[in-house]
């Protein structure tokens, strides 16, 4: 008796992995395509209210702290 995969054996395994890949492909396109209309979204909203992507995130006072320290403002720098 041998271990050797049967003809439909390796049809069933081999057509298994084509779907999954055609799965992965579609999700990565989603994700790229999810990625470019979140980077459209935040650089229009961007030009439209004048504050940056990371203040419109919330992480506005650590890259105004960040920009302070670099110019020197504060005494101390994280």
């Amino acid at each position: 008796m041998t271990n050797t995969p049967t003809k439909d054996q390796w049809f069933e395994n081999r057509t298994e992995q084509q779907i999954h890949l055609e799965q992965l492909q579609r999700a990565e396109l989603f994700n790229g395509r999810a990625a470019m209309l979140g980077i459209a979204i935040g650089i229009l909203t961007e030009v439209i209210t004048g504050s940056g992507i990371a203040h419109q995130i919330g992480l506005g006072a650590l890259v105004d702290g960040y920009a302070a320290c670099r110019t020197q403002f504060l005494p101390f720098c994280f």
